[in-house]
């Protein structure tokens, strides 16, 4: 039998607070390796995710993945008595996550300050829409408003036409993934110094970082940019390109030295050696007329002949995958990113792999999602409750 993989967070105790999205993905990240994870959830119907989609046996398949070596405790907080347990675990945890308004903490009374005076070692992330500070604080914020606001929304998409959104919820992502960031320097630095921190992120904020030149690009000249379908303005040539079986390939042929491999590929070594083209901001100034010459290349192929060229001469190539493409692809098996799960009815459901790849402490999936309340009771008697206390609070609706 192998020795299993150590965890690089293990011992690393989460209380999860949160629901749908943002704070469940930071708290899911952080259970992939090895943080143990507690899942507050509301008695009766729970996270609201567990709803969200397609169902399986009642239970949206999305929560095998976003709860996935998580326990769940039922637990009412609007109550005393559920508050009370809350400030039991958080003064026992590591890390505190919640993305509920700005204020919802504080009404229980559940104040990252209170929890802080009890635990002075605790992380708290708090996610929220426009975070906790600032005029527009209490407007309530989904990612998808966030997206609008970053300038996402914005560049996404045809010119002239309805701004688009993104086909997942990329704003909550990122802002969990920025949350991520942030427990992962609290807890350098409370190595350093044994003090916890309050992190606030806010969902427009992680969207804004990710921005790359547009702030400055408006600074400097004052350009505001604008959608451009599938082309990234300011670099070329890059673009999607519809081959012969009505297929597109990706091509990007933006290096120096790519562009010249790729102009001697489409039989335009001309190009590739005219000294106007050799370097970006050339290329950029003719990029209609590269963008035509790659178009007419790719028409006359079929979109599997076009990359097989493309790969052959080195050039930066690729299709548009489906969800079924990537299912069967080859790539994605090697890498370990199409897992598997068992569910309760002896299925199997494929679920994605764990990222990033660390060589010494991978990630794990060691327990399914749970059920709601799965580990209530479990978890209310590791802070010293005795059946009786447990079953009482059940009987008062305060614990699932």
């Amino acid at each position: 039998m192998s020795t299993p993989s150590p965890s690089a967070l293990a011992g690393i105790k989460v209380l999860e607070l949160g629901q749908l999205i943002a704070g469940p993905f930071a708290a899911k990240t952080l259970a992939d390796f090895g943080a143990e994870v507690v899942k507050i959830e509301p008695p009766g119907e729970g996270d609201p995710l567990r709803k969200w989609r397609l169902l399986k046996e009642g239970t949206s398949v999305w929560w095998q993945v976003q709860s996935r070596n998580k326990r769940s405790v039922a637990l009412d907080l609007r109550t005393p008595e559920g508050q009370g347990l809350v400030r039991q675990l958080a003064a026992e945890a590591d890390v505190l996550i919640e993305n509920f308004r700005p204020g919802a903490l504080e009404g229980w009374g559940l104040s990252p300050d209170e929890l802080l005076a009890a635990n002075p070692r605790l992380i708290v992330l708090r996610i929220s829409g426009y975070g906790q500070t600032g005029p527009y604080r209490n407007r309530p914020g989904f990612g998808v408003v966030a997206e609008a606001m970053s300038g996402l929304r914005h560049l996404t998409g045809e010119p002239g036409r309805v701004p688009v959104r993104v086909g997942v919820s990329i704003g909550d992502t990122l802002a969990a993934l920025h949350g991520v960031i942030g427990i992962l320097l609290a807890l350098q630095h409370r190595h350093a110094t044994g003090q916890g921190q309050v992190i606030d992120v806010a969902l427009y904020e992680a969207v804004f970082n990710c921005m790359e030149s547009l702030l400055p690009e408006y600074s400097a000249f004052g350009a505001v940019r604008g959608p451009a379908g599938s082309a990234l303005p300011g670099i070329a040539p890059t673009n999607a390109y519809r081959c012969q079986d009505g297929a597109y390939a990706l091509i990007a042929g933006n290096g120096d030295s790519i562009f010249k491999r790729l102009m001697a590929l489409i039989g335009r070594p001309d190009l590739g050696q005219d000294p106007s083209l050799a370097n970006n901001a050339g290329r950029v100034a003719r990029v209609a007329e590269l963008d035509e010459v790659i178009g007419q290349w790719a028409a006359r192929l079929g979109v599997d002949e076009v990359l097989r060229l493309l790969e052959g001469a080195s050039v930066p190539a690729g299709r548009i995958y489906t969800v079924a493409d990537i299912a069967a692809d080859p790539h994605y098996q090697a890498r370990g990113m199409i897992d598997s799960v068992q569910m309760a009815d002896g299925s199997s459901l494929a679920v994605p792999g764990i990222v990033p790849k660390l060589s010494a402490t991978p990630g794990q999936h060691r327990r399914n999602a749970p059920t709601l309340g799965q580990d209530s009771d479990a978890v209310l008697r590791e802070l010293g409750l005795s059946d009786t206390q447990i079953q009482a609070l059940r009987e008062r609706g305060i614990v699932h």
